[in-house]
Parts: structure tokens; C-alpha cells; sequence
């Protein structure tokens, strides 16, 4: 079992490696798209934490 996660974890590794060589400009906008979700996310749990205050 230990194996085929090691297995998996390559091939997300050389997956991810191809996706920004081959599409960089597309890669980019991914990124930034998942960093506005945690973004987002933080704001709202901030949100939630400061009505729970009030």
C-alpha cells in the first residue's frame, strides 16, 4: 500500500510539472483561483467568529 501512494504521489508530481511547462498562463489562473477560495474562506470564518463575539 505504502508503494502505490509513493507511485501516486509521482505521478501527481510529474503531472503537475507537465501542466506548467506545457500551459503556464492556465496554471497561473488555477493558482490564483485556489488562493481567492482560501481567501474567501478566511473571511468567512472571520465572519463567523466575530458575529459569535458579538
Amino acid at each position: 500500500m505504502a508503494q502505490a501512494k509513493k507511485i501516486a504521489l509521482y505521478m501527481l508530481i510529474v503531472f503537475v510539472l507537465y501542466t506548467i511547462i506545457q500551459t503556464p498562463a492556465r496554471a497561473a489562473d488555477l493558482v490564483q483561483v485556489g488562493f481567492e477560495g482560501i481567501s474567501e474562506a478566511a473571511k468567512s470564518v472571520g465572519e463567523f467568529m466575530s458575529e459569535l463575539v458579538n
